[in-house]
């Protein structure tokens, strides 16, 4: 059985001060959850913070993004080891804003992938269509070529502990969501495609998440398909009483 699994990516908002007053508040709200796995991605600055808030907790936190070099020249950029140091256990991989707005491809989603799991953080790994590519019927298509070339040359043994976030691009900060069946379809091939291309015991175990503008009211529907193993949660995540409603709501529906 997967534990369900509910990140919340909060993109370029809250201060340092802000999230710790957050964190705080949300270690409180959810003291007493223990069957779902809870996350949070602040921005870089705030990464330290988030993890010292939430240290001896069922809080954990992720980066929003790295680079895979370990160090060097690459002005602005931070590794997977200075996000480790700072606290963090994952990391946000291939969001597509970091594709349609900083030229993320599936090459450099892979190298990410590799760096990361080299300094031992968990990937939360981001595919999903736009919406030109799903009125064209592409979305399978779409959804196969950034499985097969972001996660080459990962192994069963790490894809059992990857996060793979389906994210459609055109539902991400639209209000537009992807219907429960729709997220389910996407969300059975892609199971389907990671049992053909790594063993049925590694696509067992992965945990494939939605993203796409989730909210308390939405969540019971999507987790209620069988391969919707949880969120990643956008704007509805930045009120720390919005997102504790999505954990329990999801946790709920899910026992």
């Amino acid at each position: 059985m997967r534990t369900p699994f509910i990140a919340g990516n909060w993109k370029m908002f809250k201060t340092v001060h802000e999230t710790t007053v957050y964190v705080k508040e949300l270690r409180g709200l959810i003291k007493d959850v223990s069957d779902v796995t809870v996350v949070v991605a602040p921005p870089f600055t705030a990464v330290h913070a988030a993890a010292e808030a939430a240290r001896n907790s069922n809080i954990a936190v992720s980066a929003q993004n790295m680079y895979w070099e370990k160090e060097g020249a690459f002005t602005g950029e931070t590794s997977a080891g200075m996000i480790k140091e700072a606290g963090a256990e994952y990391v946000i991989i291939g969001h597509s804003e970091r594709r349609t707005l900083f030229g993320e491809t599936d090459a450099t989603v892979n190298r990410k992938i590799g760096a990361a799991f080299a300094s031992a953080l968990t990937p939360i790994v981001c595919i999903g269509e736009t919406l030109d590519q799903r009125e064209r019927n592409e979305t399978l298509d779409v959804l196969d070529r950034q499985i097969k070339s972001g996660l080459d040359g990962v192994t069963s043994e790490q894809l059992a502990r990857v996060v793979l976030a389906y994210e459609p691009v055109w539902a991400i900060g639209t209000g537009r969501n992807a219907t429960p069946a729709q997220a389910g379809e996407a969300h059975s091939h892609i199971r389907q495609r990671l049992r053909q291309w790594f063993g049925g015991e590694a696509a067992d175990r992965c945990r494939v998440i939605y993203g796409g503008s989730v909210k308390p009211e939405n969540i019971r529907d999507l987790v209620a398909q069988p391969d919707v193993d949880g969120a990643l949660v956008g704007g509805a995540s930045l009120d720390v009483k919005a997102f504790f409603d999505i954990i329990r709501n999801a946790a709920e529906a899910l026992r």
